[in-house]
């Protein structure tokens, strides 16, 4: 039997990309998943799915949230793994640019709130944020001050939680991807033909020679949820193709 048989997970932006990959590894696995997004009503029902739709940048729809979560039996996983992407100079930011970044990690920590608080009172759990090498290195090619903010705020939350929560069994760990084909570089390239074209030119980014796959993603996060990784908590685990190590 799988190990996440049975086991309940909370996948906050579980509806494209890296979250929508976890989101399927899980069902595969035979966990209980409830997928969160603006979108989560277009996806595709499947046994032990539940769908909330929630836009997390929405205060009120938060709180609301927030409520469900305390109304669940039990939560054994979150995965964080909202994020919008669009690079823009830092002299061209706008305050609506600025806020649609950060107003996520709002969202992001009081659904991290709410769901510690169910996990602590059923024993534990584990917490997995969706960061970027963009936090941890900047990228001329690619100027992403609010986004590199934005991600670098849910590393520090990762380690901050991580002393925490470790007294209520609580792990939290986070992954930092580097190049990753999702459907968040679509509206950077002017759509998806556009984006597997352009994306072509930064396989060679990574000393591996390949950007990274949702997938690639999706089963490192499955390895930081898991009884596997029991003894990790407060890491911030470089998937990224070897680019920290160094570049081509």
């Amino acid at each position: 039997m799988s190990k996440f048989h049975s086991k309940t997970a909370l996948i906050v932006g579980g509806t494209s990309g890296m979250g929508k990959a976890t989101v399927e590894a899980l069902l595969s696995e035979g966990a209980i998943v409830h997928v969160v997004g603006r979108s989560a009503a277009k996806m595709a029902d499947a046994l032990n799915l539940v769908k909330h739709v929630v836009d997390i940048t929405d205060r009120t729809a938060v709180k609301e949230l927030m409520d469900t979560i305390n109304s669940i039996p039990n939560l054994d996983y979150l995965v964080n793994a909202s994020g919008i992407f669009g690079p823009k100079p830092f002299l061209e930011h706008t305050v609506s640019d600025y806020d649609s970044y950060l107003d996520l990690n709002r969202g992001f920590f009081f659904i991290t709130q709410a769901a510690a608080n169910k996990m602590a009172a059923s024993g534990g759990g584990s917490i997995v944020n969706i960061g970027s090498m963009w936090a941890r290195q900047a990228v001329k090619a690619t100027p992403s001050t609010a986004y590199s903010m934005q991600k670098a705020g849910l590393h520090s939350l990762t380690q901050h939680l991580a002393m925490e929560l470790a007294e209520k069994n609580i792990r939290v760990n986070a992954v930092s991807p580097a190049v990753v084909e999702t459907p968040v570089y679509h509206g950077v390239f002017g759509g998806e033909a556009a984006a597997k074209e352009a994306l072509i030119g930064f396989n060679s980014f990574h000393p591996i020679g390949r950007n990274g796959t949702a997938q690639d993603i999706a089963q490192s996060i499955l390895f930081l949820l898991s009884d596997d990784a029991s003894w990790i908590t407060g890491t911030i685990l470089d998937i990224d193709g070897g680019v920290m190590a160094g570049r081509n």
